[in-house]
């Protein structure tokens, strides 16, 4: 009997009792917390290991969609559907499917049906951007959602560390691939060496992995995994029948021929082929684990991998979930010497078929869908005779959590990240030139996904402690599955409502411009797009006139690019456009394209150090009595007459919002125009999270 197993007995004899645990658990957490930072330096060279944890098959608002301070199911500025409805309304036959919160007890304990979440349905649910195909790919099911009350151990690992709430998966389809992108960058874009893989085929491939590329630099690296009946193509690599040992065959690394091909004391073989066999020899799924954080022999990188009832994937419990990860966390704080100086990173691979309301963001197709001053090359896939052409990423929202010393505090971070950002993580704490760098990861991507630093603050450590539940209730009665939960849509529906207040946000390295003009005419509208920041953007065009777009624009730090849209010959004489990119950024023109109609050019001008925007606003149209300039946040409104080719400026200041501002701009003179500049002020400091996502005065006119 192993050990896990004989834990388990232990809380079946105490009645079940959550208390049975709660104070080694909670002791675990309270060390995690607790234990100072390793600060030689005060900068990335303090990690010393790098941990990461992937788990299955949950999307961000299944999850965290109500959590305090997130871009969740109060965001001001999601994305209108073509149908005209906010994106939470997703159509379904004459109707639509709100997200809803299941009515089953005990919701963290139900075995949750698993939806489709192959290549096919998961492009035809983002339908080139319109994203409003979800219920008909992946069933009702797929607008259910946790709160709190189920899953406190997650929302408490949010509240005590840093949740990243623009973390994406790599590949709009299932698991294989965008684990792929974590050990390799890609997922053989280039067609060589057995790829593109865009499903699970897993019969061999040979492009280059990262772990070789660690081993090459001399940088120790390890997989932590349970071996089930064999780590083994006879014994199918580590996915067994006994739903907790094994890895599931989640060590992707293993679908691979130099590992495949691996000898016993190889590197390749003892880093990704060697784990606990508890099945066969007892113990513990993380005795290896805890052998090595007591000896201070834990690796520079390691990546651990669960076994299935213990992954999250449904049909599992995501408090099965919560307790693997509290034993992660209780072997890793058992040395507070070796946690001081580790980072560990809880993501999850894909979103299963669970809906998340953030379109992600993507290279464009073809001109006709957009440009993109980077590279875009090996990021679209061409299409064949078995999966249809689109873009390989990024994939749905999901859940990231950056467990260390250097990120406590309940953080958030909302920089744009993917699974290519742990490679890069990795490169930046390991790296110098090309020491450590993949060559798998595409320009395009390395330019618009970040490394995760943002999300530490390496020379002030937070201690803050916070207190955690215990997860002592969540230890799996029996390893078989259980009939499918299936959920039934409530007949009452409402957008939910997400909890009140804000959190700390960590700096971001955004700053984005999107200015329109429109020339009457010629009934166009050309929109700029400029990015005076430091990092690679991706803004996403829609129209709400008419059936075209949308449309994706990359845009590189200090670089511009600018595209026009035609109106001339269109049945109707409006446009309506808006343009929407990183945490919060929003632009809309709307107005009429007719002899008199209003016109003006808003340009946006930051002003950092004195925490205030000015707009800068030019009259290309008729005189306008009554220029309304409405802040959403301020709540103030400015009024005032704009003569033709009048050009002025006006200051806001934005200390109050934390750097917040939404601004709306309408005249009495032509009431079908109205332009909207809303985002969030980046000074190189940290800050707060959007007061609108927690019900605060956010409230711009129509």
């Amino acid at each position: 009997m192993t050990t896990d197993r004989r834990r388990f007995l232990q809380l079946l004899g105490a009645g079940g009792s959550a208390a049975a645990f709660t104070a080694p658990f909670l002791a675990s957490i309270k060390r995690a917390l607790a234990i100072p930072a390793h600060h030689r330096s005060g900068t990335i060279a303090d990690v010393e290991h790098v941990v990461f944890l992937m788990q299955e098959n949950r999307s961000f608002d299944h999850y965290f969609g109500t959590l305090r301070g997130v871009r969740g199911f109060a965001d001001p500025r999601a994305v209108t559907l073509p149908s005209g409805n906010p994106v939470w309304h997703q159509p379904s036959g004459a109707g639509a499917v709100l997200p809803f919160r299941p009515t089953a007890p005990d919701l963290g304990l139900q075995f949750f049906e698993d939806l489709p979440h192959d290549w096919a349905t998961t492009q035809q649910a983002w339908n080139r951007g319109n994203y409003d195909r979800w219920v008909p790919n992946k069933g009702t099911s797929t607008m259910a959602y946790l709160t709190r009350e189920d899953i406190p151990f997650h929302f408490a690992l949010a509240d005590a560390f840093t949740v990243c709430d623009a973390y994406h998966c790599s590949l709009l389809g299932p698991t294989d691939p965008n684990r792929y992108h974590m050990w390799t960058g890609w997922t053989g874009n280039d067609g060589k060496n057995g790829g593109p893989v865009l499903d699970n085929a897993e019969t061999g491939y040979g492009w280059s992995t990262y772990p070789e590329v660690l081993e090459q630099a001399g940088i120790s690296w390890k997989i932590y995994q349970d071996a089930g009946d064999g780590l083994d193509a006879a014994h199918f690599w580590g996915f067994t029948g006994d739903a907790l040992i094994g890895n599931y065959g989640d060590n992707s690394l293993l679908y691979f021929h130099q590992y495949q091909n691996a000898q016993p004391g190889s590197p390749l073989f003892e880093g990704a082929l060697r784990g606990t066999h508890i099945a066969a020899t007892g113990g513990s799924l993380f005795e290896t684990l805890r052998n090595d954080v007591a000896r201070d022999t834990l690796p520079q990188v390691s990546w651990i991998v669960a076994p299935e009832g213990y992954s999250e994937h449904a049909n599992w419990p995501p408090n099965f979930g919560a307790w693997y990860v509290s034993q992660v966390l209780d072997a890793l704080t058992s040395n507070p010497e070796v946690f001081g100086k580790t980072a560990l990173f809880i993501m999850f691979d894909e979103n299963d078929g669970l809906f998340d309301h953030m379109v992600p963001p993507t290279p464009p197709q073809s001109r006709g869908e957009g440009l993109s001053t980077i590279d875009t090359t090996h990021e679209v896939f061409a299409g064949d005779a078995r999966f249809a052409a689109g873009p390989y990423g990024l994939g749905v929202r999901v859940p990231m959590l950056v467990i260390s010393p250097w990120s406590r505090g309940g953080w958030v971070n909302s920089e744009l990240f993917d699974h290519t950002s742990l490679i890069k993580f990795v490169e930046q704490r390991f790296g110098g030139g090309d020491r450590v760098r993949s060559p798998n990861i595409t320009a395009w991507r390395r330019a618009v996904t970040g490394d995760l630093t943002s999300a530490f603050d390496f020379r002030r450590p937070n201690h803050e402690p916070v207190a955690l539940p215990s997860t002592a209730g969540y230890v799996p009665r029996s390893s078989q599955r259980q009939p499918d939960y299936k959920p039934s849509v409530p007949v009452q529906q409402a957008v939910p409502a997400q909890e009140p207040g804000v959190r700390p946000a960590r700096a971001l390295p955004y700053e984005l411009h999107a200015t329109g003009k429109v020339d009457l005419a010629a009934a166009t509208v050309a929109i700029q797009f400029a990015n005076t920041g430091l990092a690679a953007a991706v803004f996403q065009v829609r129209s709400g006139s008419d059936q075209r777009g949308p449309w994706t624009y990359t845009v590189g730090a200090h670089d511009r690019l600018t595209d026009t849209w035609s109106f001339a010959g269109a049945p109707a004489t409006a446009y309506d456009l808006s343009v929407y990119g990183p945490n919060g950024f929003f632009r809309s023109l709307k107005g009429r394209l007719v002899r008199g109609a209003a016109s003006l050019v808003v340009e946006t001008i930051y002003e950092p150090d004195l925490e205030a925007i000015t707009l800068e606003i030019r009259n290309l149209g008729a005189r306008l009595d009554h220029l309304h300039i409405a802040s959403g946040y301020a709540g103030e409104r400015v009024v005032r007459r704009v003569e033709p080719g009048e050009r002025f400026a006006l200051r806001f200041p934005l200390h109050e919002s934390f750097g917040w501002y939404d601004f709306t701009l309408t005249t009495d003179a032509d009431r079908g125009f109205a332009q909207r500049v809303a985002g969030h002020l980046e000074t190189g400091n940290d800050s707060m999270s959007d007061p609108a996502l927690g019900g605060g005065h956010c409230n711009p006119a129509p």
